[in-house]
């Protein structure tokens, strides 16, 4: 099959991105009772390493599971991708959940064969409601399975 190495590009991008870890602590939520205020810009950079991955519809579609580490090493989170692959185009369309301490955040991610992806954050739950912002993923390794991500957000 002509499109193999292009899908198997594409999965390990995807399985990398989707490390994309939307790791923010809680305490980056407004004091409690505190008054409402502008939105605040925050940052936030963690390495994601796949633990699982099962792909379906001939490898055309897979869901990854990712841990979040921070600059120490440590586990700060987990992260869940759904990727829909297009061979044709070599590109995949991938749907994340990150899981913190402060909620879920929602994201998407355009992913594509050259090892780099960049999305947006759509939302989330807990301290991460209402959240926008953008994401960038770099692959680490050849197989992709050690991500680079910074993701910057408003609230």
């Amino acid at each position: 099959m002509k499109h193999r190495p292009t899908v198997a590009a594409i999965a390990a991008t995807a399985a990398v991105g989707g490390a994309c870890a939307f790791l923010v602590p809680a305490a980056s939520a407004s004091a409690a009772g505190a008054a409402p205020s502008a939105a605040k810009t925050h940052t936030l950079s963690v390495t994601s390493v796949q633990v699982s991955q099962v792909a379906y519809d001939g490898g055309l579609v897979i869901n990854v599971q990712d841990k979040d580490l921070n600059k120490a090493g440590r586990v700060t989170g987990y992260d869940l991708l759904h990727v829909v692959i297009n061979p044709k185009k070599g590109t995949a369309a991938i749907n994340v959940v990150f899981e913190t301490s402060g909620g879920f955040v929602y994201g998407v991610v355009a992913g594509s064969n050259t090892g780099v992806m960049r999305g947006k954050v759509t939302g989330g739950t807990g301290a991460y409601v209402g959240a926008t912002g953008t994401l960038l993923a770099k692959n680490l390794n050849k197989a992709g399975t050690k991500t680079a991500v910074t993701i910057t957000y408003r609230t």
